[in-house]
């Protein structure tokens, strides 16, 4: 009895240890994309504005970093003329969402 107690005990412990993952739905954050593909998109796509820059890919990202981007974004504490716009309107939900869709569509490296 007392090693079914220990290992129930431990694996709460386990459990209660990892940390959190984003909780989005990524068949909604698909819908939700199509002002992210205009750069985010296209494979080796730079952009010129408000500088020249290699535009990141985002799929196959770690869903939580998105979100921690897209906040700091939304918060002004990371400052991009276009990302600040996109995500003006972007509920946490929406985030979350959008996060788990590109977490879940790797397609492998950009050429």
């Amino acid at each position: 009895m007392k090693t079914i107690t220990t290992t129930l005990c431990a694996s709460v412990l386990m459990a209660l240890a990892v940390p959190a993952q984003a909780t989005g739905d990524p068949r909604a954050g698909q819908l939700k994309t199509s002002m992210c593909a205009g750069c985010h998109g296209i494979p080796g796509w730079r952009t010129a504005y408000p500088r020249v820059y290699s535009v990141p890919k985002l799929g196959g990202q770690h869903a939580d970093y998105i979100v921690a981007a897209l906040k700091a974004y939304k918060s002004g504490e990371r400052n991009h003329p276009s990302m600040v716009g996109i995500v003006a309107d972007l509920s946490e939900q929406d985030m979350e969402d959008i996060a788990a869709y590109y977490a879940s569509s790797y397609s492998g490296p950009a050429k």
